[in-house]
């Protein structure tokens, strides 16, 4: 497949052209292996240094893994449920009963599309009240069977039209907020590309919440707060507004928004996709095994109290 390059890593396409036109001599290139010692160079220097805008591109990156992708490497006997029994279908949310390991599981999160059909079917990853209420239905239904929630998120928000609205958007993300704090079953989410604004938090009240190491998580986009915030939408007024959004996995595992960051490959989850799946299939492990440990009775309170501790200032 094609590898596609953001602005920041096109120092990256000509080594790698090269590299790949040398792997394909017999024998072996004696400049080989050079080549790849820069590039590995090269590439560390270049995410060693990554702005918040910058990882907000990766976390949009094209061939970043998205939720489906998850479903066939990491979990088996994956059934997608459609429709949420009061308007419609809507693929911009997919979820079923799956099997992660020997634990039987509801999956539940965004799928943005690859092609451009895609895309458009799946509204880019952007749902609407019945992709809300579909989800919820889903809660439900795991909780009636007792299997533990895996939801991951990757949106940019919900979707902003007036169809939306008058489907009752907000009350339908309303809901889900309230459910998914009332849920008796063990709930983790896992942040794995954009987190945005109300359409990601529908999904996002969790036991444990992860993210993957270059994934953003915040409640506008930069350029949606810079159109507000600075009243202009340049280059340099969005960089500006990623950077006080606090958007990063760092920042927010800092702020007690997350839990745990799970580390990504050098260059990425798009660039080093089954390693990047080995990290997130390690941390569901580990998080699901603690809160399925716990008795369910303690995961309502437990849930409670995490977020009520969030955005409570010393002093």
């Amino acid at each position: 497949m094609q590898s596609t390059y953001l602005d920041f890593e096109r120092p990256l396409e000509d080594l790698d052209r090269r590299i790949e036109e040398l792997r394909g001599l017999t024998p072996p290139s004696a400049e080989l292996q050079g080549l790849e010692q820069s590039r590995e160079q090269l590439e560390r220097q270049l995410y060693g240094e990554l702005s918040p805008w910058y990882q907000v591109q990766l976390s949009r990156h094209p061939d970043r893994p998205q939720t489906l992708d998850y479903a066939a490497r990491l979990f088996r006997d994956f059934t997608e449920l459609h429709g949420d029994r009061c308007f419609g279908e809507d693929p911009a949310v997919v979820g079923g009963f799956a099997w992660f390991g020997n634990r039987p599981v509801m999956l539940v999160g965004h799928q943005r599309g690859r092609t451009t059909q895609e895309k458009i079917r799946r509204n880019f990853g952007m749902p609407k009240p019945e992709g809300y209420r579909k989800a919820l239905r889903l809660f439900r239904l795991a909780e009636r069977f007792a299997r533990p929630i895996i939801c991951m998120i990757d949106t940019q928000g919900a979707f902003p039209g007036p169809d939306a609205e008058e489907r009752g958007q907000a009350e339908a993300i309303a809901r889900n907020l309230r459910a998914m704090a009332a849920l008796r079953v063990p709930v983790v989410v896992c942040v794995i590309g954009e987190g945005g604004s109300g359409g990601a938090l529908a999904l996002g009240i969790g036991d444990r919440i992860l993210m993957l190491e270059y994934a953003c998580y915040s409640v506008i986009t930069p350029e949606g707060c810079a159109s507000i915030l600075y009243r202009e939408r340049t280059a340099e007024s969005v960089a500006r507004a990623a950077h006080a959004l606090r958007l990063t996995a760092k920042d927010l595992r800092a702020l007690g928004v997350i839990d745990d960051i799970v580390a990504e490959p050098l260059g990425g989850a798009h660039r080093h996709v089954p390693e990047a799946m080995e990290s997130v299939r390690g941390a569901l492990e580990r998080h699901l095994a603690e809160l399925c440990a716990l008795p369910r009775e303690h995961l309502r309170e437990n849930r409670y109290q995490k977020f009520r501790r969030m955005g409570v200032l010393d002093g």
